[in-house]
């Protein structure tokens, strides 16, 4: 057994001061305010630090200088470890545009790394980000591969792994909508993504299924103007639609403060997940990169917190970690600390259909924790009930 005492504990109804966790094997036995007596336990003291639900990174491509399109298990199980260090305590490996035998490489990759990845953030699933998309909205994903849904790849894809847990693509494109219902009925999250979509296709595709928008503002249409006349485009439709929910890059480069303001204000916290989308420069220093895997990935530089094409016409994807996401929100966004960890923890849980174990701090839940200071500096961070980092001591 596991006593962590005098933390400020942040619960699903707010933050309990001087707070104390019992936690046995996995899962948390006990939350309580004042220290209490345990026997036999193994007592660390949070010395007045917050204990937060662990992060959960639904949309996350690399770290550390790996991509899990590396297909190598080092590769997986390093990036599990660099996000761990900055209070990542599950996250979901995110694939981009590819060959399709790259792709069922990534799947065989996948199935190796979960069991061996013991001081890492837990795998929950794989996300796989194309190859469906808009040509005109394909931002950093690589032309090369991108084309429209093929009803006998994407089955076979589906059928070679039970690891698939969401798939985003751009609804508009021929057969997009038959794709939705397919992954909707088969227990995978659609959603929608590097898309040109119109307010139409958009009432189309929640009608099938997808029901979650993919780095939101990103490779996507805001109002569309044709010979005069506008049509709300795939921002516009869901900031309308309250059963869309999104999630947004919070590096303070992707979306300006404002938009973080925006975003919050109207879909609200409850509906926005925060991610960090990062690529194998996150945790790493700045300079030459590159996006996707090492032998045919796209040459990129990292600059400024942010990855960029060579020519700096685009960002390439981000290097943020979850804590700077968190930090962000309260630092850009003026949000409190409370309502920005929920969109790091509680609301990516939900989303994802993984609120009964996970996404909170509750008696019988599991032991995914994340410690830190008032300036969301990680001190530790537990998953399972293990310490995969801890500076505490």
């Amino acid at each position: 057994m596991i006593k962590i005492y005098n933390g400020r504990i942040i619960t699903p109804t707010g933050i309990l001061n001087n707070g104390t966790l019992l936690i046995e094997g996995s899962r948390i036995l006990e939350v309580t305010e004042n220290n209490i007596d345990v026997e036999h336990a193994v007592e660390i003291n949070a010395g007045g630090r917050f204990i937060s639900p662990g992060f959960i990174d639904m949309h996350v491509h690399g770290g550390g200088g790996h991509d899990f399109m590396d297909n190598t298990v080092a590769a997986f199980l390093g990036i599990a470890n660099t996000h761990a260090q900055y209070g990542t305590t599950a996250l979901m490996p995110t694939t981009l545009s590819c060959e399709h035998t790259d792709l069922m490489e990534t799947l065989a990759v996948y199935e190796k790394a979960v069991p061996l990845n013991t001081m890492g953030a837990q795998f929950i699933g794989l996300h796989i980000e194309g190859p469906y998309f808009s040509m005109e909205q394909k931002g950093a994903q690589d032309p090369r591969y991108i084309r429209h849904p093929d009803p006998d790849e994407y089955k076979q894809i589906l059928s070679s792994s039970k690891h698939i847990k969401r798939w985003s693509a751009a609804p508009e494109l021929p057969g997009a909508l038959e794709f939705g219902k397919y992954m909707a009925e088969n227990g995978v999250l659609p959603a929608i993504a590097h898309t040109s979509a119109l307010y139409d296709d958009v009432l189309k595709a929640v009608e099938v299924g997808y029901s979650h928008v993919t780095h939101f503002y990103s490779c996507m249409t805001g109002v569309v103007r044709n010979n005069g006349y506008r049509s709300a485009g795939v921002i516009e439709t869901t900031y309308l639609l309250d059963n869309l929910t999104v999630e947004i890059i919070a590096d303070g480069k992707h979306l300006p403060p404002a938009l973080l303001q925006l975003i919050c204000k109207i879909k609200g916290v409850e509906n926005t997940a925060l991610i960090t989308d990062a690529m194998r420069g996150a945790g790493m220093p700045e300079g030459p990169s590159v996006l996707g895997a090492l032998k045919n990935g796209m040459e990129v530089i990292i600059e400024d917190n942010v990855a960029k094409l060579p020519d700096r016409s685009a960002f390439a994807g981000s290097v943020a970690t979850a804590d700077a996401l968190v930090r962000n929100m309260v630092t850009l966004a003026g949000l409190p600390l409370f309502d920005s960890v929920r969109m790091m923890s509680e609301v990516p849980a939900r989303i994802l259909h993984l609120s009964e174990h996970k996404g909170s701090i509750a008696m019988g839940k599991d032991a995914d924790l994340t410690i830190f200071d008032d300036n969301i500096n990680i001190e530790a961070t537990m998953v399972n009930g293990r310490f995969v980092f801890n500076k505490i001591r």
